[in-house]
């Protein structure tokens, strides 16, 4: 019965100890807002917050570097997207030696800026998701999605 206790004990602190270093690192804060700028008119504003040394790209970064910022809208046959998504944030170009492409990123914070429109005078949402990667000087995480629901009001 003793040898069965110690396995156990063995199996759940093996098993703990593999889900803390399992974790994902994720430095990004991600928050959403929808801003009225005018009847039935809305600007999405959704902010990325990183700690120092992080970055993240921004969607014009070229091709052969990293993976460029995206934000994909659910349909919603209630609203219409007006215009492509703005960067707000301090750009930063410089060339990347580990990617031999200039990229493009935001240290700190950026805002990625949609415009939308309301059909009619309703209360909706708006869906999507924003697909990005972060780096730092040492190290580069996966590409991660973070979905995201705003309601309109």
């Amino acid at each position: 019965m003793n040898f069965m206790k110690k396995a156990i004990f063995t199996f759940l602190l093996s098993f703990l100890m593999i889900s803390v270093f399992a974790q994902i690192e994720s430095p990004v804060k991600w928050s959403y807002t929808a801003k009225k700028k005018g009847d039935k008119i809305y600007d999405i504003v959704i902010t990325a917050s990183l700690p120092q040394p992080w970055h993240i790209y921004s969607q014009t970064t070229p091709e052969g570097g990293p993976i460029p910022t995206s934000i994909n809208f659910k349909t919603n046959p209630l609203l219409a997207l007006e215009g492509k998504v703005k960067e707000a944030g301090s750009l930063k170009t410089e060339h990347d030696p580990n990617f031999g492409v200039d990229v493009k990123y935001f240290a700190d914070k950026v805002d990625f800026v949609q415009t939308v429109k309301l059909k009619s005078n309703v209360k909706t949402n708006i869906a999507g998701t924003v697909e990005f990667m972060v780096c730092n000087d040492n190290k580069c995480l996966p590409p991660a999605k973070h979905n995201f629901n705003i309601a309109l009001q």
